[in-house]
Parts: C-alpha cells; sequence; structure tokens
C-alpha cells in the first residue's frame, strides 16, 4: 500500500489520474474492497484490481473519466452468466469506484496518507461516493456507522515489518521478495561487512549492531514479523531469549531438524514456556522442496504472507 502511494504522489507531480477502487463484491472475485490501481492521462497504470477482461473495461472508463472530471461506479460482472457481457467466470461481481485525481489538492492528500503510514499511525480514509464531495482523511479508526452507505470506509494500516535476523545468502533474497509483496524489511547482523545499505538496499533499516540492538523496534513494532536466517544456533537462542519477552505475530527459524531441537532443548531447559516454542514456525518456509537461497526465500516468504492472509498453504488446484 505504501508503494502504491508513493508512486501515485510521483505521478500527481507531473499528471491528473483516475484512481480506481474496488467498493464492493459479491462472490468469489480477483481483489478485495479496497483494492486499487490508477490510470494515467497517456493511458499508463499502476496496481490492478483483477486484470482480465473487467480490468479492460475499468480502463476505458477510466479515459472518459479523465475527460469529463465526473466520478463514476463500474459494475465487473464475473458470473459468466449468459445473458450478461462477458467479462470473466470468477463467478462473482465486483463495483469499481472511478475518481479524478488532480492538482495540489489530491498531492496533500496523498502526501499526507504516506506520512501516516510511515509514521505507524492509525488513521481512515473516507472516499465519499456522492459526486460532489472528495475523499478525505481522518486521522482515526471510529468513523460513524451512516456514513458505511454514502463513503467507502478504508482503515489506514501501516505496513508490516519483517525483521530478518541475519545478512547472509538467504537474507538478501528474503529482503527482495518479502519486500514486492508488501513488507517494510528491516535487516540486523553484528558483521559490519555483512549487514550493509548496498547489500540491502530495499531494508528500510540495516543494523549492523548486536543483537540487543533489535529491542527499540520490538517494544514499538506492534506488526511485526521476525526470521531468523542466522549463522548459527548460538545466534539464534540469543534471539529467541529476547523474543519471548515479546509478543509478535510470526517467528520463523531456518535450520535442520536437528538445529531446531538443540535450540528448543536449550530453551525449556532455561525456563522458556511450551506456549512461545509452539508459535515458532521450524524449520521456516513452506515444504516446496526449496534447495537454492533464492528459493528458500519464496517458501519463507510464502509462510509469511499464509500467516498475514490466514491462508491455509493448500495447493489452489484443490478449489478448483
Amino acid at each position: 500500500m505504501l508503494n502504491f502511494y508513493q508512486q501515485l504522489a510521483k505521478t500527481l507531480k507531473k499528471d491528473a489520474v483516475v484512481l480506481a477502487t474496488v467498493t464492493s463484491t459479491k462472490g468469489s472475485t480477483p481483489r478485495e474492497v479496497g483494492a486499487k490501481m490508477f490510470i494515467t492521462a497517456d493511458g499508463k497504470t499502476f496496481g490492478t484490481i483483477g486484470g482480465g477482461a473487467g480490468e479492460a473495461k475499468v480502463y476505458q472508463q477510466a479515459l472518459q473519466v479523465l475527460q469529463t472530471g465526473k466520478k463514476q461506479f463500474v459494475e465487473i460482472d464475473l458470473s459468466g452468466a449468459p445473458q450478461r457481457e462477458t467479462q470473466g467466470v470468477c463467478g462473482g461481481t465486483m463495483q469499481v469506484l472511478l475518481e479524478l485525481w488532480s492538482g495540489s489538492e489530491s498531492l496533500n492528500l496523498v502526501n499526507q496518507i504516506i506520512n501516516t503510514l510511515t509514521s505507524g499511525r492509525l488513521a481512515t480514509i473516507i472516499m465519499p461516493f456522492n459526486t460532489g464531495e472528495k475523499p478525505y482523511l481522518l486521522l482515526q479508526t471510529e468513523v460513524i456507522a451512516s456514513l458505511h452507505s454514502t463513503a467507502l470506509i478504508e482503515p489506514l494500516l501501516p505496513p508490516p515489518t519483517l525483521l530478518i535476523i541475519g545478512a547472509g545468502h538467504i537474507a538478501i533474497s528474503l529482503a527482495q521478495i518479502t519486500k514486492i509483496a508488501g513488507f517494510q524489511v528491516i535487516v540486523q547482523d553484528d558483521r559490519s561487512d555483512f549487514a550493509t545499505k548496498e547489500r540491502f538496499p530495499e531494508a528500510s533499516l540495516v543494523l549492523a549492531e548486536p543483537i540487543t540492538s533489535i529491542q527499540e523496534i520490538l517494544n514499538i513494532n506492534t506488526n511485526l514479523y521476525v526470521a531468523l536466517v542466522t549463522r548459527g544456533y548460538l545466534e539464534d537462542l540469543a534471539v529467541l531469549r529476547l523474543l519471548c519477552k515479546y509478543k509478535v505475530q510470526y517467528i520463523g527459524m531456518v535450520g535442520s531438524s536437528k538445529r531446531v531441537s538443540t535450540v528448543y532443548k536449550i530453551l525449556q531447559n532455561e525456563g522458556c514456556t511450551p506456549e512461545f516454542l509452539h508459535q515458532i514456525y521450524a524449520p521456516i518456509g513452506l515444504d516446496i522442496g526449496a534447495l537454492t537461497p533464492e528459493e528458500i526465500a519464496v517458501s519463507i516468504c510464502a509462510e509469511l504472507i499464509k500467516v498475514r492472509r490466514g491462508g491455509t498453504g493448500t495447493s489452489l488446484s484443490g478449489k478448483i
């Protein structure tokens, strides 16, 4: 989400755009309420509301909005019903709001959104459906219920943070792919020649410091995921001794079954609770047969998405 608004701000400095936002769905659809894309005056797009013929219809309507400046709704029919214009066969329908964003007023709003996301504050975007009303930001999350029938009420939440402990080969690929997946990335390793911004350009913060340096991150971040891809079990132990005092969304630890078992036994002897040990994903990542650092990074990212989105980890082909 943060990257989307950063790209939107960059574009608005040069030209107007049409922002397309999914406002309601029914049945099976490729994207969720709140999914966005924008279309520029020269026909370029960023983001997606699902692709295919439905997105193509939105694109064509957006070009009209660029000319008229009037917001409008587009219904995407994915039901495959024979009496309807065929736009897809996912099984459901989507309603998409198209709205012209241009000038300093829109740019100021986007910059407010970016500042809110990067600061970690909670806020709500209100996108009125009425023609004469413009979107605005509320710096609180409680909204009057009656607004739901006349506007899209969208909570603005900071991106999840992935704290990568260890700056070796797996960490490099993991930082790259999780950044694409929407995580804010922080890397820690006490080896200054490994933990560098040059090796991790995607990271918002690189800590070439002892493990105790992560305590401030643990204290202030409430949406934290932690991946241990360290060089040895002693480093794992040092991290887990810290983590057992905090509540995080995910803890994953790389290593063989023997390494994992060794770490667990030591922590148990030190009085670590079974509840804490049970929440650790170890060995880390979904079992996709990964061997190379790049493949392992993909398996870890898949597991992070599974935890974040509440997935099952089963093959999608089984749902057809």
